[in-house]
């Protein structure tokens, strides 16, 4: 299927930075597509830079990018991150990120696949899969997580703040508790009317990880997850039940319940701030740390081979 991209409307200069909004053109969306891709100043100089896609929440846009430019630009002058290319598309406003199980939209795969291919194309954008990041905030959040557990090979790290995921691992289990914010029409627009189960549970984040973690710790995807413990749409238990999940799958990754914050909010800028930092020790890992390694040697090891402790 065709893809195109469309003309670029206008740029709005930052500091260093530029951020451009344009439009994608794709048979798999119902509409053309508008994004925001925020270019650091001299992007196209010298390697490609790594790529970060950020998808917005439930009923947002592309603006969702210009919101936390100045976060992203801090953390570039700082050197608290590496420059990188970031992009945001304006999806259906309530569409989990989904591909359709009519077919009717297919955003899952138009933003693994072509989108990304334009960025790396147009913007310099790395196609390394190392180098290519995905996350979001809370219906951002569950795309993200759908979209690196199907495809880990694909990214190098995901980043979920108050993902839109419930804690269950089937359709049957759902409660009110669980989803009293979402019409059944939501649901059954990308999961079928009536819900088909199985497909809710081939792609739901929770039941992937839970059906083979191994995929996931073979690939190295580095995982980051969070939610306020007062978040008003109860989303925390959703990232509990899944930081469980992974725990008990062995997946390493990175988990933050985060006192008194909640959805929305004076907390959701140092929250945001302190994910996209995590993805500055996936691209420069620190070195070893000396002391720790010298304990686990004197003290750890004999301990644990004295008690036959794997």
């Amino acid at each position: 299927m065709k893809t195109a991209l469309l003309a670029v409307v206008f740029a709005l200069p930052g500091l260093g930075a530029e951020l451009k909004l344009a439009e994608f053109l794709s048979p798999m969306a119902p509409r053309p597509v508008p994004y925001a891709v925020l270019l650091p100043e001299g992007h196209q100089e010298g390697q490609p830079l790594p790529l970060l896609l950020y998808l917005h929440g439930g009923g947002g846009d592309r603006r969702a990018l210009a919101q936390i430019q100045p976060i992203l630009e801090e953390l570039w002058s700082s050197g608290k991150l590496p420059k990188m290319i970031v992009a945001t598309p304006s999806v259906t406003p309530r569409c989990f990120y989904m591909d359709f199980q009519d077919g009717s939209e297919k955003w899952e795969t138009l933003i693994t696949g072509p989108f990304r291919a334009m960025l790396q194309k147009l913007y310099n954008a790395s196609p390394e899969a190392k180098k290519n990041f995905i996350g979001g905030v809370s219906m951002g959040g569950m795309g993200s997580l759908r979209m690196a557990f199907k495809f880990p090979r694909q990214f190098g790290a995901v980043i979920a703040w108050e993902p839109g995921i419930e804690p269950i691992l089937k359709w049957s289990d759902m409660k009110p508790r669980h989803r009293f914010w979402r019409e059944d029409s939501l649901f059954e627009a990308a999961f079928g009317k009536p819900v088909n189960a199985t497909f809710w549970e081939q792609n739901n984040p929770a039941s992937i990880a839970h059906a083979n973690p191994g995929r996931l710790i073979d690939a190295g995807l580095q995982i980051y997850l969070e939610c306020g413990n007062e978040d008003m749409f109860l989303l925390h238990d959703g990232a509990e039940f899944l930081h469980r999940i992974l725990w008990d799958g062995g997946v390493r990754h990175e988990y933050h319940s985060v006192h008194k914050a909640d959805h929305v909010g004076r907390s959701l800028g140092p929250r945001l701030r302190e994910g996209l930092e995590f993805l500055n020790q996936v691209l420069n890992p620190p070195p070893p740390d000396a002391q720790a390694e010298q304990t686990r040697k004197r003290i750890i090891e004999p301990a644990k081979k004295k008690w036959g402790i794997q």
